[in-house]
């Protein structure tokens, strides 16, 4: 006797409405860095942007993990921001699918650098205390690291630099 099928939300696939949250997650951020820094752009001042890009990558390289925990709280973060995005963008209307056709896959090292980039971010927030901030902008990078447009690029820089990374410290332990 089989089961019949469950209707369960698929995770690795992110819609337009994903996207959309994902961009309005990153662009809150950008937009009150830019406000306060619009008149002045100094290297001080873009240096107050790079903890938003380096969250961003963060969160797309978590959306590339194959499994296990952190890649379990990846997909769920994605599965929430979909629908929460497609409400918001089509005021309840579907969105269509803008899954990146060719996935990108960490190697065994990029996924052990994943790990280690985890623990140094939990260091940094233990030490310096919760950012809303930083959990908007993984959520982001979450939402937008599978897109196949211009917004899915981070995900395709960051994750064979990261592989790489960890395939090179791999190889020299």
């Amino acid at each position: 006797m089989a089961l019949p099928p469950l209707d369960l939300p698929t995770y690795g696939l992110v819609s337009l409405g994903g996207v959309t949250a994902g961009l309005s997650l990153f662009a809150w951020d950008f937009t009150r860095w830019w406000a306060s820094h619009k008149k002045r752009l100094t290297v001080k001042a873009l240096s107050a942007l790079m903890p938003q890009l380096l969250c961003i990558s963060y969160g797309a390289l978590l959306i590339l993990c194959a499994g296990g925990i952190v890649g379990a709280i990846a997909d769920w973060s994605l599965w929430s921001t979909n629908p929460v995005g497609d409400i918001v963008y089509g005021l309840g209307a579907t969105t269509p699918n803008v899954t990146r056709a060719s996935h990108l896959a960490l190697t065994p090292g990029g996924h052990a650098a994943v790990i280690v980039i985890t623990v140094v971010l939990l260091a940094v927030c233990s030490r310096r205390g919760f950012r809303w901030d930083f959990v908007r902008q993984i959520l982001s990078g979450v939402s937008l690291g599978l897109a196949s447009s211009i917004a899915g690029f981070v995900g395709i820089i960051v994750a064979p630099t990261v592989s790489w990374a960890g395939d090179f410290v791999m190889g020299l332990l």
